[in-house]
């Protein structure tokens, strides 16, 4: 059955392009901003990226669609994409020094059977200075990413400690995924 990873983000398709499993990279025509947060990170992941999921499935109808949400998220807060630069620096103000989790929600989905599970990891970032977010801002593309930072690279200077798997943190946490290929009869170790 073909593979359909539903989402335009570089860093998911990296890191399943590490595997060996063939897949093609589609974009799913689902509205995110339609689906208020209503208290529950997990819950939130899970029907964004179920979301994604069923409105590739049209377009692709005998596949095997993979679809992921990741949110950050601190005393009730999620911390979606910025909106802006000036919404991205507030972001870095409210998280810096401070525990976060970050949570993704990993969906695969063909006509026959949806399969989800949710991903958190904990990240504590570097207490930041005004100079230091101005930098990060200014070097980063930090635009269409939850909590608007990156792991990867120097982007990760941010980042103090973490708990938790660092895919999970990237955008596409390759234990879950190989969890819900499993679901399917495939799994990830098989593409080594």
């Amino acid at each position: 059955m073909k593979l359909i990873l539903g989402s335009q983000s570089p860093r998911r398709k990296e890191i399943l392009e590490s595997f060996s499993i063939p897949f093609t990279q589609a974009t799913s025509s689902f509205d995110e901003e339609a689906v208020p947060f209503k208290g529950d990170p997990q819950e939130y992941v899970t029907t964004l990226s179920q979301g994604k999921a069923k409105a590739l499935l049209t377009k692709f109808p005998d596949a095997m669609i993979l679809t992921a949400d990741t949110v950050v998220f601190r005393e009730g807060k999620v911390y979606n994409k910025p909106k802006d630069e000036a919404e991205a620096r507030q972001n870095f103000k409210e998280l810096s020094g401070q525990w976060h989790s970050v949570f993704t929600g990993v969906t695969l989905l063909s006509k026959d059977k949806v399969v989800t599970e949710v991903e958190e990891a904990r990240v504590l970032f570097n207490d930041l200075s005004d100079e230091q977010i101005e930098q990060y801002l200014t070097k980063i593309h930090w635009a269409d990413k939850a909590g608007g930072y990156a792991i990867q690279m120097s982007g990760g200077l941010i980042v103090k400690k973490i708990d938790g798997c660092y895919y999970n943190v990237k955008g596409l946490p390759i234990n879950t995924v190989d969890k819900v290929l499993k679901e399917f009869g495939y799994g990830l170790w098989m593409h080594l």
